[in-house]
């Protein structure tokens, strides 16, 4: 019934509600989701109300994502992320790191403005269509995932993942193949409307 009222034509009213309950102290999933840039809602994507979006300007989230609790997303350098991307908890990505600039300016780093700091690194991050993050992953700055991945729980990512490649470890590196496991989970579950069917 819930889901019927939020699917229709009131969706839009019933997520501005739930951002408005956001700060509440038991983290939740709040459907649907606004870009700033294009603007646009995206009634199918969830973001955990404990997830911290920072920049959210330089956020941009297709439809049918999900973000889950305690993620950390930094948009300060861009964040690009294609339909059906879901993120497990606990999941950071990174767009700017300090670590080289706060040695070379010391008590001067506040001062200066980000972009004028010495060796202060901001790349962008992308994630391709219907690839899973698993929880407690770091992606770092400048990487960019590609579609129908899979990124191991505990992964830390410093490298680009091409298209349909499975990936796990510090630093993460290639396991296998994603439509060799799919093939498989394809014979025994004949969905109908999977993301090969519709992709094709």
């Amino acid at each position: 019934m819930l889901r019927k009222l939020y699917l229709s034509p009131l969706g839009i009213f019933i997520s501005l509600l739930m951002n408005l309950f956001s700060f509440w102290p038991k983290a939740f999933m709040i459907y649907g989701y606004f870009n700033r840039r294009p603007f646009a809602f995206r009634k199918n994507t969830r973001v955990s109300s404990s997830a911290i979006l920072s920049s959210k300007k330089n956020i941009q989230l297709d439809d049918h994502i999900w973000v889950g609790h305690y993620c950390l997303l930094d948009g300060i350098g861009g964040i690009r992320i294609q339909e059906g991307v879901h993120l497990a908890s606990h999941t950071c990505i990174y767009t700017h790191s300090s670590h080289n600039s706060i040695r070379l300016l010391g008590k001067k780093f506040i001062e200066v403005d980000a972009l004028q700091r010495p060796a202060y690194n901001i790349a962008p991050v992308s994630i391709g269509a219907f690839t899973f993050v698993g929880t407690h992953c770091v992606l770092l700055p400048g990487v960019k995932i590609g579609k129908g991945c899979i990124i191991g729980a505990g992964s830390v990512v410093t490298t680009d993942i091409k298209d349909f490649e499975i990936a796990a470890g510090n630093p993460a590196t290639v396991k296998g193949d994603t439509r060799e496991l799919d093939e498989k989970l394809l014979k025994e579950w004949k969905t109908g409307n999977n993301y090969y069917l519709t992709n094709s």
